[in-house]
Order: C-alpha cells, then structure tokens, then sequence
C-alpha cells in the first residue's frame, strides 16, 4: 500500500501569500479582487480592505483644528469607536531632528519638503496604516495636503510635490475648516502669536511681522483653495462659534463611520 506524501505546513505566523490560495479566495486586508495592494511607492497604499477609517482635518493655523480633533475623538470614543490620532512631525523616527532643523532656519525648502515627507511616511507605515487594520477610525491634523499648500506658496511645483506623496491613501473624509486671512490674527494672537514658519518669514522679504503673515496666508489660502477643488474636500465655515462647527464636522464624519446610519443628536 503506498500513501500520498503529506502537506507541508505553514508557519502560522508566516505571512499568506497569494500563491497559497485559490483564485477566489480574499486575502484580509487587501481589496476583494485579490489584488495585492501598491507597497513599492510607485501609487497610493491601497487601505480599501482595511476595516478602519482616515479622517482628515485640514485648515490653516486659527482655523481651530486641534479643537475638534479633539471634540471628535471624544465624541467618537463615547459611542464605542476606537480611535488613534496622528499628525505632523509626531513621527518617532525623525521628529526630533525635524523640530531642531525648523529651531535653525537653515533648510532649503526641497529638503524641507523632504524632511516633512519622511516624517509622513513613517507615521503612515506604523501609526495610520497599523490603526487602520485594526479597525480604527483615525484621525489625523492634517495630512498631505498642509503639506503641498506649503510648498507651492514657497514656490514647489505642484507637479513634484504631488509625485512626492504620490504613495499617500485617499482618505475616507477630508474636512477643510475655512477662515478668511481678515479672522486669522485675533486667534493667533490669542494663542500664542505669530510663528516664525506660518508668517513665511522664512522666504519673504518682509520685516514687518504682521505684513509678513497677512501674506503668506493670503497665498497659502490660495494654495488651500486650490488643492480642495482638486480633492474634492468638504468645506465647513470655521468662522462661526465652535459648536456650530462641530455638529457639522461630527455629522459629515459619522456618515462616512456609519454610512448606513445618521449622526446622532448632540
């Protein structure tokens, strides 16, 4: 009697390859083709099978968007979501060298757009992307966008800087908090006053502070409005008083938690 030789066994903590499943078979985490999901840089990561959502907040400084960040994530955790919150230059790998680089003044600004693009990567890969396939709704102060608006102000070319992100998931939402430059410096100042970085003195000539960021956001809204037309953003007048704002943030956000549903009374 002869006996079929038996099959081999896979390591359970080894990774499911494609190969190793039948056409029809659906791989967690990948969308329900089957299709391996974009890991080399050369398009968007694919977060389409993941269970989680990526909320984005966007908006200029003023326009209040740590504020319902945080209205948000408790809202959100007191209904049972979990929630992970990200953004700018919170990366373990290079936030600390970019904030000392900023400290200097010395950066160009390909190396700082750069710079900034690790920091997003990074996250990406261990903070949204981890959070995401865990079934997170993760909310993130600001995303690619800040980022792009930046550089095109300081004179990038919008055809680089968006081949430089070109690796970045579409979010589920992204919420554009709009203010006009004429509201901006009563709450800059009442938050600490100008920075250095978002009057532009960095690359204008100006030595009038105030002249200075009255400018820069002026080109920087430009740049912001320009990027939301192409994206498709959902804009909210962040000019009215702050719970008008969140129950407009909160509702658009719950429809794209809960598509099949509807935000609840505050």
């Amino acid at each position: 009697m002869t006996y079929d030789e038996p099959m081999p066994m896979k390591d359970p903590l080894m990774p499911i390859e494609s190969e190793d499943l039948p056409a029809t078979a659906h791989v967690p985490g990948r969308p329900p083709s089957g299709a391996a999901p974009v890991t080399d840089g050369s398009g968007p990561v694919d977060i389409s099978g993941l269970p989680g959502k990526l909320v984005v907040l966007e908006g200029t400084d003023g326009a209040g968007r740590s504020t319902h960040v945080a209205l948000l994530r408790e809202w959100l955790e007191t209904r049972g979501y979990g929630v992970a919150h990200t953004g700018l230059t919170r990366s373990r790998l290079v936030s600390g060298g970019l904030k000392h680089a900023k400290e200097g003044h010395t950066l160009a600004r390909t190396t700082m757009d750069l710079f900034y693009a690790t920091d997003f990567a990074d996250r990406l890969e261990n903070q949204i992307v981890p959070a995401l396939r865990a079934g997170f709704v993760v909310l993130t102060d600001r995303y690619i966008y800040s980022l792009m608006a930046r550089s095109m102000v300081r004179g990038g070319a919008l055809d680089w800087i968006e081949d430089v992100y070109r690796f970045a998931p579409e979010p589920h939402a992204v919420v554009y908090l709009t203010i006009g430059v004429e509201d901006l410096p009563a709450r800059v100042l009442a938050s600490g006053g100008f920075d250095y970085w978002e009057s532009g003195l960095d690359f204008q000539e100006e030595t009038d502070v105030y002249r200075s960021f009255v400018r820069y956001q002026t080109s920087l809204l430009g740049a912001f409005d320009e990027l939301a037309a192409a994206h498709r953003f959902t804009r909210i007048d962040a000019t009215r008083p702050v719970s008008a704002v969140f129950r407009d943030v909160r509702d658009h956000v719950m429809r794209v938690v809960e598509p099949a549903g509807s935000a609840a009374e505050a």
